[in-house]
């Protein structure tokens, strides 16, 4: 994307007044956007964008500006005001570029570019048909179609480039379901590092009847029971407390800070020995996934939990090397616009060897939290509240009615404590992650796990006592 020359022109540029290192960063997106409401389009857009990002460091401090434009003209003059921030000299100089490698290979089938706007309406009006046709109790539903094209290459003044082609496909179904004066919602989505092949393996269809299952079945909610009690989780995204409670406590840049309850933990046991957690940016095709992280170093599989002994932090560039942790190729950005920072990919609690079905008959009295909505987090203890979207009673060891109105209270940290059994049916969820300022794609995961005892929050009534 880059001529070789220019490169290291612009690496030297940066590095002239002192710097320690210098970053370009070379991104171009082609993007598409479909939203249906109402059972009509109500919002298309598409986009293209190009730009270069380039970042220079000197001791603790971070410089960063970004061009819309990779003309050569404005890149070297973008490098030489970023650089005039120093005052000082180097004697650093790039002579060379070599490529870094990556075992990591996908094959797109049917990229976003080959599908015709028509057949993207198709899709929407599908999931609008299958969602309604479900129950008569269906008045709403919200659907989204997203897909991103992209091309990045990187380079930096420890000599070495990457360059990578991604595609990004999304789909996402909300269904509002209503009796009366009570309304209910479920939610699904499908999303990947594939074209619209991923539609082939997942149906639309079949995800919209299950947010509309979820939405009618919601009707019939009853108030969730309060206090501490057992809670079995469900797996896929029931791995978002994780992430949420213990994950961003795990990068690196939270630990230096002294913003992460994990600080000083590596080695030591913080969980119960059935509780294994991976960060893995490898799994072909995964909404997390990626060749290169956004600082051009190859994706790995992480192990930050074994055993429950703590292992290993989340780390970018930068982080590793005051840390002095192994490099984990986690310095991911949402674009050339923004610096690089680590950040989880796709991030989950590994399997057990417990039969999911098992783990329920466990359970006496509890509940079962399968889907969550919203919640608030500090990372920096790792107290939650989480509020469960669908969830169950347990009573005799089997699902009983659907509660309403339920949240989980805890800390992250005390939950990977009272985790007690661990299924074996791993399963993965896509989202968006947000931080400072920054939103990057990433996917939850866990298997059914039971916690001994959580905090539920609710409206009591007769039925909880």
């Amino acid at each position: 994307m880059l001529e070789n020359k220019l490169t290291k022109k612009v690496l030297n540029i940066l590095l002239g007044n002192g710097a320690d290192f210098s970053e370009v960063f070379v991104q171009k997106r082609a993007f598409n956007n479909l939203r249906l409401e109402d059972s009509k389009i109500e919002n298309s857009t598409s986009g293209y964008e190009l730009g270069c990002g380039l970042r220079l460091w000197i001791g603790d401090s971070t410089f960063y500006a970004f061009v819309d434009s990779l003309e050569e003209d404005k890149l070297i003059n973008a490098a030489k005001v970023l650089s005039s921030a120093l005052d000082g000299s180097s004697s650093l100089k790039v002579l060379d570029l070599t490529g870094v490698k990556s075992s990591y290979r996908t094959r797109i089938k049917k990229s976003p570019a080959s599908i015709y706007s028509d057949k993207k309406r198709d899709i929407l009006k599908l999931i609008d048909k299958n969602s309604r046709n479900y129950s008569s109790k269906i008045i709403q539903v919200t659907s989204i179609l997203s897909d991103v094209e992209e091309e990045i290459f990187i380079a930096n003044s420890y000599g070495s480039f990457s360059s990578e082609k991604a595609v990004k496909t999304f789909l996402a179904v909300n269904a509002v379901a209503r009796r009366g004066n009570n309304a209910t919602s479920g939610y699904k989505s499908i999303a990947g590092t594939s074209g619209y092949e991923i539609f082939d393996l997942k149906s639309p269809g079949i995800l919209a009847e299950n947010a509309s299952k979820i939405a009618v079945n919601m009707l019939d909610a009853i108030n969730a029971p309060t206090g501490e009690i057992p809670v079995v989780i469900g797996p896929a995204f029931g791995g978002v407390i994780f992430h949420e409670a213990c994950g961003h406590g795990l990068e690196a840049d939270a630990v230096m800070k002294d913003a992460s309850v994990f600080k000083g933990m590596i080695g030591k046991k913080i969980a119960g020995k059935a509780v294994s957690a991976v960060d893995d940016s490898t799994i072909k095709y995964h909404w997390g996934s990626y060749k290169f992280d956004g600082e051009g170093f190859p994706s790995s599989k992480t192990v930050l939990i074994k055993d429950g002994i703590l292992e290993s932090y989340i780390y970018d560039l930068r982080t590793s090397r005051k840390m002095k942790g192994k490099q984990t190729g986690n310095g991911r950005r949402q674009s050339f616009r923004h610096i690089p920072i680590p950040r989880m990919s796709n991030t989950y609690i590994d399997n057990g060897s417990e039969d999911p079905e098992s783990i329920i008959r466990s359970v006496n009295k509890g509940i079962y939290a399968k889907e969550f909505a919203g919640g608030q987090v500090d990372p920096a203890t790792g107290d939650f509240v989480f509020g469960i979207s669908e969830g169950y009673l347990i009573e005799g060891g089997r699902l009983g009615l659907p509660i309403k109105g339920a949240t989980l209270i805890g800390n992250g940290l005390e939950i990977l404590k009272k985790i007690e059994a661990v299924g074996n049916n791993l399963d993965f969820a896509p989202g968006f992650c947000g931080k400072n300022g920054q939103s990057i794609s990433n996917e939850v995961g866990q298997p059914t796990i039971k916690v001994s005892k959580i905090t539920v929050g609710g409206i009591k009534d007769q039925d909880a006592e």
